[in-house]
C-alpha cells in the first residue's frame, strides 16, 4: 500500500495532545526560540512579551501568532500573565524536558557519527601527507 494511503486513512493527533505534537510546527518552534532567546530580560523590565512584539519579531500575522500561542499554552510550554492591558507570554522551558530526555537517548549516535567523520578526515589527511612526501619533486 502506498504511503499516501496511510496518511489519508490515519487521523492526525491533535496539536494539543502533547508537547511533541505542539512543537512539530515550525512557527511554534520559532515562537519558542524567540521566547527562550529573549526570555531573560534586565531587572525592572516587564517579564514576557506581548503578542505585538512577537508579531513584529516573527513577521507573522497577529491571528497566526495568537493561534500558535494558544496551542503552546494548552500544553504548558508557554504561560501568560496580565500586566495592565497587556498579556505577556513567557516560556516554561521545564515543560520541554520530556523532549530533551527523549532526544538524549540518541546523543550516542550523533557522537559516534562525528567520531567516524573525524577519524575518516584524519586518515585522509594522513594519506595526503604520505603521498606528498613520497612524490618526487
Amino acid at each position: 500500500m502506498p504511503l499516501q494511503a496511510y496518511d489519508e486513512a490515519m487521523p492526525r493527533a491533535a496539536t494539543t495532545s502533547d508537547v511533541y505534537n505542539a512543537i512539530a510546527e515550525p512557527r511554534r518552534r520559532a515562537i519558542i526560540d524567540l521566547l527562550a532567546r529573549e526570555g531573560r530580560e534586565a531587572p525592572g523590565k516587564m517579564q514576557g512579551h506581548p503578542v505585538g512584539t512577537l508579531v513584529s519579531r516573527l513577521r507573522l500575522s497577529q491571528p497566526t501568532v495568537s493561534k500558535h500561542l494558544r496551542v503552546l499554552r494548552q500544553v504548558g510550554i508557554v504561560s501568560v500573565s496580565k500586566r495592565g492591558r497587556h498579556r505577556l507570554y513567557q516560556l516554561n522551558a521545564r515543560e520541554l524536558k520530556p523532549v530533551f530526555d527523549w532526544v538524549t537517548h540518541f546523543e550516542q549516535f550523533w557522537t559516534n557519527q562525528l567520531q567516524r567523520i573525524k577519524q575518516r578526515a584524519e586518515r585522509q589527511a594522513s594519506q595526503l601527507r604520505s603521498n606528498q612526501t613520497q612524490t618526487p619533486r
